[in-house]
Parts: structure tokens; C-alpha cells; sequence
């Protein structure tokens, strides 16, 4: 909370990263846009002081542009933390308006040949057309909440169908997943795992498997589908037993100098969020317990509190390997998604007003 009082005033942009401690910005949020007004959010949330709520409005304002963006699947991680948040925490309908608009350019995305929402490249590049990923379960929930705001189920069934494709092609038997898996965009027919951000096709990148385990259970939660809680299920018992004894994991479980390669903090962030959710929704007290051991070790080991001179909370986080983009860095994802786990925990009724964490009837 200290850190990100100090250093809000002097934002200039949206962080997407760090280079020498310092953020580096993207004026019109990148991917990663609505992750700094969600963190201002759960700073206003913890502490009641208002210059984080107006810090979390001016944010996300700057985000407007891209309700109309229907170039990227990430419309999601843009607009759930920041504008649907902000529409459950003041009841300005500005905020759900703008929201329910990004999840109709979502919906553009939707190849219905092969029942998926397409990843990458605009509507009309036929690179990419039939590219698939793992961190699309995030952005689901965007659809879930415009249906759930208009009545309109169009949005929560196409939700429902790219997930159902997902659990379909991703999970390998042991649970892991690979980063991407391709379709023919033309007949919608299978052609198989590949890889962006992961060592290769057969390995099991850990923020990706991150992405997996809250997404299918947010899935879960707003359908009330048990196959899609059974999937998270899966997947977390596979990363619960790739994780190290320091409880931060590796950047991909199985890239070939692992347990002993570059970590990524902000895959323990994530997954200990959605193991909070998955223990909520199964009452698997291992699912709670392990969360708990990561955002213990992110607190012990990957914070920047020795550091006056950084703006970010988390480090140790790596961005893209493959791409040498991005090495044991900082990323504005760890801090929201540190932030959200530890508020999970000491305070859920407050988490739940911003995100709502119910549970299917």
C-alpha cells in the first residue's frame, strides 16, 4: 500500500513493465491496461482513502478508446478489473455501459466453426485466424457479466462454448497444457498444441496453467457446470505438484533446466488466486492451504521493499522467455493479482463486492 501511494502520483501511462526498477508505459494499455485502476481499486478497497478511487477513475477513463477495439481477446484483462469493478464499487452506470460495449467487440471475435474466440490479429488478417490460447479463459468473464447486465445470454454462451473447446484441446492426461493450440479457421478443425510464450509445444508454461486454473473456475462459478470446476481441478493438481520448495514458481514447468531455471512471480500470484476460488468451490482445504505458501513466499522473496528506488511491488517476474522480452522483470499483473490474493484473504467481502466471488446456486 505504501509503494503504490508513493508512486501513483507520478504515473504517467499504463505500466507494462519495468526496466531498471522503473515503469516503462503504453499510453493506450497494451494487454495489460486494466491492471493499474484495478490495483487502485483494491488500494482504495483495503484502505477507504479516496486518492486511490480517484486515481482508479482517472485510469480507467483512458482506457475508453478500446470498448471498440475488436483487434485482441484481451478486452477482458482491460475492462474487468477496471470498469467492472468500478461499476460494482460506485453504481455509475458509465462504467457498465463501456463494458457491456467491450464485450460486444469481444463477441466479434468468435469463430463459430470451431466454437472459439481467436487470440491474436484483426478481424480481417488471416495470420493468426485460427490461433487459440490459454490465457482467453481470463477474458471470459467479461461475457459473463454482460450477459448477466442485459439479459442477453448471446455473450455467456459463446463464453461457455470457447471454454468447453478449451477443455477439450489443452488439458493433457497429467494435467498440464500447452500455451496455444491452432485450428483450421475455415473448417474449425483441430491441428494441434503449439507454443508462444512457453519453452516448446509439449511443455507447460506456468502462467499459462495459471491462467487455466482461474479461468475455469471463475467458469464454474458463473455457470454452475461441474466439468468446468473438474478441469480446474486438473490443472491445479499439476502445478501444485511442479511447484519447488520455494514456492515460487519456474517460468515454465517443464523447460529443460527446471526446478533450477528464471522464476516468475506473477504465475504464484495468479495461481493463488485461483486456488482461494477453487477451494471455495470445492472445500478442498489443500487448494487454500498451498495458496496461502505462495503468497507467503511472493511475500517473502519477490518483493521490491528494499528498493527505494522501484515503483513495482512484485519482482522476479518474466515476461516472455522464449523472446528474451522481459527476464526476471516486474509486471503490473503480480502486483494486481498479489494484491487480490491478499485481500482474498483478509478481507473477502471486500474482494467480493469488486469481483464477486459468488458461488453457483
Amino acid at each position: 500500500m505504501e509503494k503504490v501511494r508513493t508512486v501513483a502520483p507520478g504515473v504517467t501511462g499504463f505500466p507494462v513493465g519495468t526496466k531498471f526498477e522503473k515503469w516503462t508505459y503504453s499510453r493506450n494499455g497494451d494487454w495489460v491496461g486494466g491492471f493499474w485502476p484495478g490495483t487502485l481499486w483494491m488500494a482504495w478497497l483495503y484502505s477507504g482513502d479516496d486518492a486511490f478511487r480517484a486515481w482508479a477513475v482517472e485510469s480507467a477513463r483512458n482506457l475508453a478508446p478500446r470498448q471498440d477495439d475488436t483487434s485482441t481477446h484481451d478486452l477482458g484483462f482491460l475492462f474487468s478489473p477496471s470498469w467492472v469493478t468500478a461499476w460494482r464499487l460506485t453504481g455509475d452506470d458509465e462504467w457498465r455501459t463501456g463494458a457491456i460495449r467491450a464485450a460486444d467487440s469481444l463477441i466479434q471475435r468468435y469463430n463459430p466453426r470451431g466454437k472459439f474466440i481467436r487470440a491474436w490479429g484483426a478481424l480481417t488478417d488471416r495470420a493468426n485466424a485460427g490461433r487459440v490460447i490459454m490465457d482467453t479463459m481470463m477474458n471470459l468473464d467479461l461475457l459473463a457479466f454482460a450477459s448477466r447486465q442485459t439479459g442477453d445470454d448471446t455473450y455467456l454462451d459463446i463464453a461457455v462454448e470457447h471454454a468447453r473447446t478449451a477443455q477439450r484441446v489443452f488439458p493433457r492426461p497429467d494435467g498440464s497444457t500447452p500455451h496455444v493450440f491452432d485450428f483450421d479457421p475455415d473448417t474449425g478443425a483441430p491441428i494441434g498444441p503449439n507454443t508462444v510464450q512457453g519453452y516448446s509445444p509439449t511443455s507447460c508454461w506456468s502462467r499459462g496453467q495459471a491462467w487455466g486454473i482461474y479461468g475455469f473456475t471463475t467458469m464454474y462459478r458463473r455457470t454452475g457446470h461441474k466439468e468446468f470446476r473438474d478441469t480446474a481441478r486438473r490443472l491445479a493438481d499439476f502445478a501444485i505438484g511442479a511447484l519447488t520448495p520455494d514456492h515460487v514458481p519456474v517460468w515454465d514447468y517443464r523447460a529443460p533446466q527446471q526446478p533450477h531455471d528464471i522464476k516468475d512471480a506473477s504465475a504464484g500470484a495468479i495461481m493463488a488466486c485461483g486456488l482461494l476460488d477453487l477451494h471455495a468451490a470445492t472445500g478442498r482445504h489443500t487448494y487454500r492451504e498451498v495458496a496461502l505458501r505462495l503468497l507467503t513466499a511472493l511475500a517473502d522473496t519477490c518483493l521490491t521493499r528494499n528498493s527505494a528506488r522501484a515503483d513495482a511491488v512484485v519482482a522476479r517476474c518474466t515476461r516472455n522467455r522464449p523472446a528474451e522480452d522481459g527476464i526476471e522483470v516486474s509486471l503490473p499483473y503480480a502486483d494486481y493479482y498479489l494484491l487480490e490474493g491478499i485481500l482474498r484473504v483478509l478481507r473477502p467481502e471486500a474482494v467480493d463486492r469488486a469481483i464477486d466471488l459468488s458461488q453457483p446456486a
